[in-house]
């Protein structure tokens, strides 16, 4: 399990327990995070799952794969630290992750 807090662009925080080896985007839309719309259902279809990784996880969380580049194109406000929260599965050390999601998803 991991404690992941989800962060409105205004601010405001929701921390939940994630599961280890659901997706970031699967514990969201269980806990109804707004911002995080998961049109695809979680299969790197679509850009409505994008976040903003808090830079001191960048590296626990891995390499973005082609396929989320190319869906991150649809995104708006891309930033070095852009994911699709459907391609970060939780794991122990992402215990105290912080996302943000993007002022244009709410």
């Amino acid at each position: 399990m991991a404690k992941i807090t989800y962060v409105d662009n205004d601010g405001t925080e929701r921390v939940v327990e994630a599961t280890n080896g659901e997706s970031v985007m699967e514990a969201a839309v269980k806990n109804g995070i707004p911002g995080i719309d998961a049109d695809c259902g979680g299969a790197c279809a679509c850009a409505t799952c994008h976040v903003y990784v808090d830079k001191a996880f960048m590296d626990k969380v891995g390499e973005q794969q082609e396929m989320e580049k190319s869906m991150l194109d649809f995104a708006e406000n891309v930033q070095e630290n852009s994911r699709l929260s459907c391609q970060i599965t939780v794991s122990d050390a992402l215990d105290g992750l912080r996302v943000t999601t993007p002022e244009s998803q709410h």
